[in-house]
């Protein structure tokens, strides 16, 4: 839910006006849309680019995941492993528009942990491909830009653990 959403939905059940406060952080997050819609264009447009280099960082650093018994051995499993990495990322650009972590936590993580255990899938692995695209996308951005995206994926990572 963004921040506007928020703000009216609290302010309506308490049947009042927006305070000043609220108009200001409502009027920052204004301010910040178009920053936020470039970085999530630069992330829809270098999805691809992104997913296929942190995942191969994630498979240096990590053999075990693509070695016999590991959760990403074989060509099919490989790609599932990829096909993750691209739904989080996914996730992240939408809670970079939205301005705020909600659209992360309701649609991606909750059970995340459970659903990986089950699966026998470490999360810790998991979490190192969320780092990995982390520093793929931010690479490509300016300072400002990377550390307002670095955010989304820095919270991403402390969810799953």
């Amino acid at each position: 839910m963004s921040i506007v959403t928020k703000s009216i939905v609290n302010a309506d059940a308490e049947a009042r006006y927006l305070s000043p406060g609220e108009l200001d952080r409502i009027k920052g997050f204004v301010t910040s849309g178009e920053r936020r819609l470039r970085i999530a264009q630069v992330l829809t447009e270098s999805r691809e680019r992104i997913v296929k280099q942190a995942g191969d960082q994630l498979f240096q650093k990590r053999p075990d995941v693509v070695s016999p018994g590991g959760n990403a051995y074989g060509e099919e499993m490989t790609a599932t492993c990829l096909r993750d990495m691209d739904y989080y990322l996914r996730l992240i650009t939408y809670g970079i528009v939205a301005g705020d972590v909600s659209p992360i936590e309701e649609i991606g993580v909750v059970g995340v942990r459970e659903m990986y255990r089950s699966l026998g899938t470490p999360i810790e692995a998991v979490a190192e491909s969320v780092r990995a695209m982390k520093n793929v996308a931010t690479s490509m951005m300016s300072g400002e830009d990377a550390s307002e995206a670095g955010s989304y994926f820095d919270y991403l990572v402390g969810a799953m653990q």
